[in-house]
């Protein structure tokens, strides 16, 4: 039985929809820099350049083999995304932030999937940031999706765990 608000399920469809298409827009352009020196933009604090990983976050698990990183990050990301789709679809009680939240989530996961589907099993990441000496390893607008939704996540879970406590 779907228990969501057909105003928040829309409301979730529309935002996931727009972010796939910013990354899916953001990645084509930046095929672009492949086979081109890094574009350094605003003052050193981001740098363009294109890159694929066959990994996770940083690389992790680029080296393990091919199957096993099928298995993992494109068989084990697609369940995990399917997973979020329906606690989003039939969790009771959940909020706006949790739907933005689970929506952000599904959105990025969803990019870099597609991305692994059609690259071989590789996602283009394209964008470092840093000051000085401390840089970000290299990412892609989902991997933002993905980091902004979790924090979100955590910081309304924090707040609901706290007002049920005072």
């Amino acid at each position: 039985m779907l228990i969501r608000r057909p105003s928040m399920i829309l409301g979730a469809a529309l935002l996931i929809a727009a972010c796939i298409a910013g990354d899916r827009m953001t990645k084509t352009a930046a095929t672009s820099l492949r086979g081109q020196m890094p574009v350094v933009c605003a003052g050193g604090i981001m740098t363009l350049s294109y890159a694929e990983n066959s990994g996770a976050v940083l690389s992790l698990g680029a080296g393990l083999p091919e199957r096993t990183r099928f298995l993992l990050f494109t068989a084990g990301a697609g369940i995990l995304l399917a997973g979020v789709a329906g606690f989003l679809l039939f969790s009771p009680g959940l909020t706006r932030a949790h739907v933005t939240a689970l929506s952000l989530i599904l959105a990025g996961g969803g990019g870099n999937l597609f991305d692994r589907l059609s690259h071989d099993g590789r996602v283009v990441d394209f964008v470092t940031l840093g000051a000085g000496g401390i840089r970000t390893g290299i990412f892609n607008l989902a991997d933002l999706m993905i980091i902004a939704g979790t924090s979100l996540l955590v910081i309304t879970m924090f707040r609901q765990q706290h007002a049920h406590l005072s």
